[in-house]
């Protein structure tokens, strides 16, 4: 059964991993823009990693393992709180948005919840709705409920297209706050965010419309297979391979479907 991973960060993976994801099954992956690992000193720093991850990262997953690969571009939550070095990369982020294999805006968010996060969450909002484009959405890892509700009271303030936004990193404490919008539910397979099995448990609980299974792949401790993994146990403990399908490779098609730079042919 056939998979896209919407929320790879495979900048911080091997070839190997590229081809060892391929043979599980997933063939198409979109890589948003993330925080690295350290702060970033520079705006230049920024621009070199959105080239990197654009270009580079594009080629070496179509060398390495023939897959697909999207990008989204956006300055994630933990760096917005340099404001003069923000609004330099926030000026810059248009002119990335305008490439042909990136699909949309991400990740954005709150980290801390500062008044520099929120400013660059609505900022970055505002210039996906002008283009149409499809957001990535970072809960905070701490004060995750609080930091949930936040996010949704700013993208219903703001007015922009829930259904081009997916709330991603949910936990059984924020997935509520997140279907009282239009927007989609993402949950990430990756050790401190939720397991597979109690995202399964959701999914059983609360059905597959706009839901959204991802690995966030990365530097951490985190599996690039653990979509093709939850795939087998959802398989295994009875659901329809449909529904499955639905889960893993139909709902994120469509979600990213809605860009005009999304030409991945199923």
């Amino acid at each position: 059964m056939r998979v896209i991973d919407p929320h790879m960060h495979m900048v911080s993976r091997s070839s190997e991993d590229y081809r060892r994801a391929r043979r599980a099954g997933i063939e198409c992956c979109i890589e948003p823009a993330f925080w690295s690992g350290t702060d970033k000193r520079y705006a230049g720093s920024f621009f070199d990693y959105f080239e990197h991850i654009t270009d580079f990262e594009t080629e070496r997953a179509e060398r390495a393992a023939g897959m697909d690969h999207y990008v989204t571009i956006g300055l994630e939550p933990k760096e917005a709180n340099y404001p003069e070095m923000a609004e330099e990369v926030m000026e810059r982020i248009p002119e990335f948005l305008d490439r042909e294999n990136v699909v949309g805006v991400g990740e954005i968010g709150l980290d801390q919840g500062t008044e520099d996060e929120e400013y660059a969450f609505r900022t970055q909002l505002r210039m996906a709705e002008e283009r149409e484009l499809p957001v990535i959405v970072h809960t905070p890892h701490e004060n995750k409920p609080e930091g949930t509700e936040r996010l949704v009271e700013m993208i219903q303030e703001e007015d922009v297209t829930e259904e081009r936004i997916i709330i991603d990193h949910n936990t059984e404490n924020t997935i509520d706050t997140s279907l009282q919008t239009d927007c989609w539910v993402g949950f990430t397979l990756y050790p401190g965010k939720i397991e597979d099995e109690k995202a399964i448990d959701l999914l059983e609980e609360y059905g597959t419309d706009k839901m959204i299974l991802n690995s966030a792949a990365d530097w951490d401790p985190s599996n690039p297979l653990a979509v093709p993994m939850a795939r087998d146990k959802m398989i295994d403990r009875g659901w329809d391979r449909e529904e499955v399908r639905k889960v893993v490779f139909e709902n994120p098609y469509e979600f990213f479907d809605q860009s005009p730079n999304f030409d991945y042919e199923p």
